[in-house]
């Protein structure tokens, strides 16, 4: 095949991504515009949560497409010899670090919802219902990099397949999002404390995952080989 497989499904990837960061920069914009302006808000969360989700299909369809462009010009087709699972593609500790920063977020929404402060109860339930449509669009992302098909026609082209569908799934399940979104919701409606402690959370998720990053690139580095 004359065509660079891997650079053209990368560089689609790549414009793909930059979609779906877009997306959910205006989902962080969306709920702050709702929180702070809407009547109802919570109503107008849930359509703007559910045209989140629908929106982080787009990005997703393209690649999808472009990757059964190339599968049928292809002369032949080789697959994996075993069916990738999560835990393969994405990692168990990058799991953890999203996970944790989700748990910490649904933590932090059920503090503003215990609050006798009515307008720190309507933070908490703007923040939770956001982060829930957050957590969706990421398993959903998660889904695609585990299940499209593969695209190769030889050994380097699978192994490049391999490195595409952990690329997606890190970026699926970076929780940069999460971090963001109590800003614009609860963050100065409850005690002046939890800003601060919001705070370390976020410094301290996001070390993990610099340590994990850091830990996987060493790794490669340290098992690759020279070739000649």
């Amino acid at each position: 095949m004359t065509t660079d497989l891997p650079a053209v499904r990368r560089t689609v990837r790549v414009r793909a991504r930059l979609a779906g960061h877009l997306v959910l920069a205006a989902f962080i914009i969306a709920v702050a515009l709702t929180y702070k302006f809407a009547s109802d808000g919570l109503l107008v969360l849930t359509v703007v949560v559910a045209g989140l989700v629908g929106a982080q299909f787009l990005p997703h369809w393209w690649v999808r497409r472009t990757d059964r462009r190339l599968a049928a010009v292809l002369s032949r087709r080789v697959t994996h010899p075993a069916r990738l699972g999560w835990r393969e593609v994405l990692g168990v500790p990058r799991a953890a670090v999203a996970a944790v920063a989700f748990v910490g977020t649904v933590a932090l929404a059920g503090y503003a919802l215990s609050s006798a402060d009515s307008s720190a109860r309507y933070a908490g339930a703007v923040l939770l219902i956001g982060s829930c449509g957050v957590a969706v669009a990421m398993l959903v992302q998660l889904r695609h990099a585990l299940t499209h098909p593969v695209v190769a026609d030889d050994e380097s082209a699978l192994a490049a397949d391999l490195a595409l569908r952990a690329e997606d799934a890190r970026d699926a399940m970076t929780p940069t999002i999460l971090w963001a979104l109590p800003a614009s919701t609860v963050l100065g409606t409850t005690a002046g404390w939890s800003t601060g402690a919001w705070m370390v959370f976020i410094v301290l998720n996001a070390a993990a995952l610099t340590v994990v990053n850091l830990g996987i690139h060493c790794g490669r580095l340290s098992g690759a080989k020279v070739t000649r």
